[in-house]
């Protein structure tokens, strides 16, 4: 409306904050994800063993058999795998849950600067046991002709399968780590809008 002066009268709102503090559903969901992954990838290693039959030599007519089994305490690498997804599924377990409940027990933001250095720290070792996994998953897969290193998955497939899926799962887990862990640093600096 218009005065005699022709002023205009103007109409101000303000918002109250919510005194909640929001969820990130999209961080939750992708460190659910990201949970399910590593999980799956620890428990697809943790038992993927396969035992093997293979005739050594012939006496007479009379065949000579030796029992072999693929199994994840034969390889270091395998075992360090399983143990850093372990780690990285049980931190998402663990931050889902602070994610959850922590907001109302979060001290000056303290919250997400430690979320934020350990996203960091858990995706750092999760490439480590990806790595490690990879470079082993490969030699059992070609061999190695100029260490006469043998391939393995000619003669056990179905472990060299699953080992594979359990890799693939685990790669998953640490893109989504990664990620989680940009989401958490962005979330961190805006809100100390460094």
């Amino acid at each position: 409306m218009a005065s005699e002066n022709g002023d205009k009268l103007e109409l101000a709102f303000s918002v109250v904050p919510d005194p909640k503090p929001k969820k990130d559903w999209v961080n939750l969901s992708l460190r659910v994800v990201a949970f399910l992954a590593t999980a799956s990838a620890t428990l697809v290693m943790a038992f993927n063993k396969q035992t093997k039959s293979m005739v050594v030599a012939t006496i007479g007519t009379n065949p000579v058999t030796i029992t072999l089994t693929a199994m994840l305490q034969h390889t270091p690498a395998f075992i360090f795998f399983v143990i850093v997804n372990a780690i990285a599924s049980f931190y998402n377990m663990v931050v889902i849950g602070v994610e959850i409940l922590g907001p109302q027990y979060d001290y000056k933001e303290l919250r997400l600067g430690l979320i934020a250095i350990l996203d960091v720290m858990t995706m750092a070792l999760a490439a480590t046991g990806d790595g490690a996994a990879t470079f082993m998953a490969e030699l059992g897969r070609n061999g190695n002709s100029h260490a006469r290193w043998d391939k393995i998955c000619d003669k056990f497939e179905a472990y060299c399968n699953r080992g594979g899926v359990a890799l693939i799962a685990s790669f998953v887990g640490l893109i989504l780590l990664l990620v989680v862990t940009v989401m958490s640093i962005t979330k961190m600096l805006k809100l100390n809008r460094i």
